[in-house]
């Protein structure tokens, strides 16, 4: 290959280098009216009353909004419709959004929005999962506290116990995490001449994004138009709208340019952290090493809304015997509602927070049995034609037992590197092995593409896929480029706009490269065609004995018969 596995300067390295590139909070629009939210101060109560009055006396101040100014649904949600864009009478967080200030200067918003007062009626606020499941616990969405419960079962549990010769238990806690992406969720909205409501702003989903904005606004898709911005890292923070409705509903009511920066402060309050869970589990093996069964217990605290709760409860069971041939697997998987600051999509979905405990678990075993870790690990690392606890069959490459041989090389190499010249230099080496599915969870995970050939030979690639920084524009082009014959510098691409470019799904469980690399491929094969074909007729040679090469179409056989890609271009 000439393109694909080869060193390429990334498209964009060099506008990041320089300073160029332009972030959401870099965005700019003339005379901007700027926003900025009233937050509850609350974790749950009722709101009695919003007081603006003195609010809007602040000169500048354009206009607040309410919960009551939304014209369409108030509620969003990836899965779960459950989180309003402004508390219309109950919050449920310390940092729900209650007002929208909209107002000429930044200066102004902010000290408007120091002036709303909110009259609260307190209510009884649920700080841990298990006080939420309590029988007595006040609920805190209509349908209970449960989000969701979830279980996978292989084997007999107790039969898998009577025969282990060891078995080790033990309780592991994980707490929030912000994904701390370098810059803060900003944005900007404008309505154009034709009504339309433009919004640009750094996002995991263009497509998802326009769904959601134009659900709040009660208004069709094609009244909506949002275009990624550079959007500085995302690691799931950014799959949840953040901005967009809000910089939606003042663009329209406003039908004025309007811009919103978070402050950092503001984006480690309100903005979507990593799943804490309590893990419970209970492993047992034989005098081998060999497993026999696990069980596990977990409950996560999804905060006060949905966002990805039920798939950080089904992926971190799905997971949670780690890459390892378990023949008695038990998981009991629990998402609940707490008052705590919400929840929903981080780097792994669960997984990450079950392997600290699986691997722990290992570790736990090797040393009752006293195993080498690694050892303990290859004894039970899954292969090709084993099954996991949800009964799937591994068919392709499954590279656990293979990475672990070369990690076990490697630690023997560094251990027999010790110094005896300094005894009291030691050095400490551990193992964690994890796996993870990617793309979305047994439910479907399609990608668009298209890819264009014009008059004077240009290519482009058109796509939906958001680059967040893990560099999927440099590799679909890159596909394009060897799939073409092309050099790499002479596509062109246009991307996450969801007037010039179809849905390709999220950015989001490392799906991109594969699965709209796919559809990048899919759309070339048949581009290919069509100039295969086109060029047959203009050489006159047989179709299957042409192909793509420097921009060229030549003859696998005769060297001297050939047609720049252009020139089929020019006369079809």
């Amino acid at each position: 290959m000439k393109q694909v596995g080869v060193e390429i300067p990334r498209v964009d390295a060099l506008e990041k280098v320089l300073g160029l590139a332009r972030y959401g909070a870099d965005l700019s629009v003339k005379d901007p009216i700027h926003l900025k939210v009233v937050r509850s101060v609350k974790p749950h109560a009722k709101i009695l009353k919003i007081q603006i009055d003195e609010a809007l006396k602040i000169e500048g101040v354009e206009r607040i909004f309410t919960a009551r100014d939304i014209p369409g649904n108030n509620l969003t949600g990836v899965i779960t419709k459950d989180q309003p864009v402004l508390a219309l009478d109950r919050v449920r967080y310390i940092g729900d959004a209650i007002a929208l200030v909209a107002a000429r200067t930044e200066e102004a918003a902010e000290r408007a929005a120091q002036r709303v007062s909110v009259l609260y009626e307190d209510l009884a606020a649920i700080k841990n999962p298990e006080e939420a499941l309590k029988p007595d616990a006040p609920w805190i969405h209509q349908k209970g506290n449960l989000l969701l419960e979830f279980h996978v079962v292989k084997g007999d549990i107790e039969a898998g116990f009577k025969g282990a010769d060891v078995i080790v238990e033990e309780t592991y806690t994980t707490t929030w995490i912000d994904h701390a992406y370098m810059e803060p969720d900003a944005g900007v909205a404008y309505m154009d001449e034709q009504g339309r409501i433009n919004l640009i702003c750094p996002t995991q989903n263009v497509h998802y994004d326009q769904k959601e904005v134009a659900s709040v606004l009660g208004l069709p898709l094609e009244r909506l138009r949002i275009i990624q911005s550079e959007t500085g890292g995302a690691f799931g923070g950014r799959l949840d709208v953040t901005v967009q409705c809000l910089l939606g509903l003042a663009a329209f009511h406003l039908k004025r340019p309007v811009r919103m920066v978070y402050s950092r402060e503001e984006v480690f309050h309100v903005i979507s952290k990593r799943h804490p869970l309590k893990i419970h589990y209970k492993s047992g093996a034989k005098k081998d090493g060999k497993l026999t069964a696990v069980e596990v217990q977990i409950l996560g605290d999804t905060g006060a809304f949905a966002s990805y709760g039920a798939t950080v409860a089904i992926r971190s069971a799905v997971h949670a015997t780690g890459p390892y041939q378990v023949p008695h697997v038990k998981v009991k998987s629990q998402m609940v509602y707490t008052n705590n600051p919400w929840s929903g999509a981080m780097r792994g979905f669960g997984v990450p927070q079950v392997a600290f405990a699986h691997e722990s678990q290992m570790d736990l075993l090797a040393k009752a049995l006293k195993i080498d870790p690694i050892e303990m690990r290859l004894k039970n690392a899954l292969t090709a034609g084993t099954e996991t606890a949800t009964g799937q069959t591994l068919v392709a490459s499954v590279g656990v037992g293979e990475t672990l041989r070369r990690v076990k090389e490697w630690r023997d190499k560094a251990v027999s590197r010790k110094d005896p010249e300094r005894p009291h230099i030691r050095r400490g080496i551990g193992v964690g092995s994890m796996w993870y599915g990617i793309g979305n969870t047994g439910i479907a995970n399609p990608s668009t593409a298209q890819v264009e050939i014009d008059l004077d030979g240009r290519v482009c690639l058109f796509t939906g896929v958001a680059d967040i920084g893990q560099g999927s524009d440099t590799i679909l082009l890159q596909i394009v480029s060897e799939a073409l014959g092309l050099p790499f510098a002479e596509i062109s691409l246009v991307r996450a706009d969801t007037s010039l470019t179809t849905d390709a799904g999220a950015t989001s469980a490392s799906r991109q490269t594969y699965i709209s690399g796919n559809a990048v491929l899919n759309a070339i094969k048949m581009l290919k065609q069509n100039i295969l074909s086109e060029a047959s007729h203009l050489l006159d040679e047989n179709e299957k004995e042409l192909f793509l090469e420097d921009g060229m179409v030549k003859h696998v056989k005769k060297g001297c018969v050939s047609i720049p890609i252009v020139e089929v271009a020019k006369r079809s």
